[in-house]
């Protein structure tokens, strides 16, 4: 996907740049001139990975990203008036290539550049067309497989698109892991939640006994054929009312709370949001209207649900609507102290 078409860039697409640098892109709504977006791959001698004869690093830390970024690249961190921080992102004019998940996975189903691990994206999202009975359109395919960097150890990274075709595939996975009707997909196990404890913890800490917890529930995530896999729910363009500039978003300091959820209805999506009620800060200073929890990270979704009692801290940011209303929310995801766990029925 070349070219200025670009109203459909959106969650789980990666940017090229003309840096040789590879982005994923975040959320649904961007500034007119750039794609809020953050990096995973830079061209490295020393790197694990290769595309086209260039060598790769995965860059897998927000802290290791920005001091890249600091160093070498700066004009891929700019100020955002609207959410009012200094954020990854792509400007527009700096793109090479936009990489599109279905593009991606029409061309896998067809046969092209397949091998093992492209096999496996195939037969996995073939599963959930059947099982959910969803049009193949709703699903692509992300992460490294989707630019071609991925290795014969790659997990799969799928995407299905739109709030109908993202709660069937809910429903068909949450029917296949009861019947255990395929023995090739199944949700983690001792071994599997402890590897990914290892992967996670660095960037979000938190007791092995919390995460198991909460990762125990979830259907976003688990093996397939012997491989682990992640699919992200994404809303389409056309279902996400917001446009930039609709909202401001303040930082206002960071906070715990404890709070029950309400409704966790938008807990499957990408990003993930969670209404709140019979808030309690546990820190200073409180905030009589805060409102929601909310994540532009997949890790985050599915992490409760309606009727849970949870404990998250955060950033608490002041939401100012264009026509005047405001409350707060707590943002997920941006530091490795960010986090949210169950906290039983007290």
């Amino acid at each position: 996907m070349t070219g200025e078409h670009y109203d459909e860039v959106i969650e789980s697409h990666y940017l090229e740049t003309v840096d040789g640098l590879f982005f994923a892109v975040k959320g649904l709504v961007h500034p007119p001139d750039r794609f809020l977006a953050i990096l995973r791959y830079a061209p490295d001698p020393a790197g694990e990975r290769e595309l086209a004869g260039v060598r790769y690093r995965r860059l897998y830390h927000f802290a290791e990203q920005e001091a890249l970024l600091r160093e070498r690249y700066p004009h891929y961190l700019a100020f955002d008036p609207i959410c009012r921080a200094t954020l990854q992102s792509v400007p527009r004019s700096h793109i090479r290539q936009v990489y599109d998940p279905r593009l991606r996975l029409q061309q896998l189903r067809s046969g092209a550049g397949r091998d093992p691990v492209a096999e496996s994206c195939v037969a996995f999202t073939d599963l959930l067309v059947r099982e959910a009975g969803a049009p193949p359109a709703a699903f692509g395919v992300s992460g490294s497989v989707l630019i071609g960097l991925h290795t014969p150890a790659s997990d799969l990274d799928v995407t299905v698109y739109g709030a109908q075709a993202g709660w069937a595939v809910q429903r068909a996975l949450h029917r296949l892991f009861s019947a255990n009707t395929y023995p090739d997909l199944c949700r983690f196990d001792d071994a599997g939640e402890q590897g990914l404890y290892a992967e996670r913890v660095a960037d979000t800490h938190m007791a092995f006994e919390d995460f198991v917890a909460v990762e125990r529930r979830k259907i976003n995530q688990g093996q397939f054929c012997g491989r682990p896999y992640f699919i992200r729910f994404v809303l389409t363009p056309a279902e996400n009312a917001e446009q930039y500039g609709d909202y401001v978003y303040e930082p206002a300091g960071r906070a715990t709370v404890r709070a029950r959820v309400t409704d966790a209805s938008g807990s499957l999506f990408t990003p993930c949001r969670y209404l709140l009620s019979e808030v309690q800060f546990l820190s200073e200073p409180p905030a009589a209207d805060l409102r929601e929890i909310v994540s532009f990270r997949g890790r985050f979704c599915e992490q409760a649900a309606a009727g849970d009692l949870v404990q998250a801290s955060g950033m608490i940011e002041a939401v100012r609507e264009r026509g005047g209303r405001m409350w707060r929310r707590l943002l997920l995801g941006n530091t490795a102290e960010d986090v949210m766990i169950l906290r039983g029925d007290a």
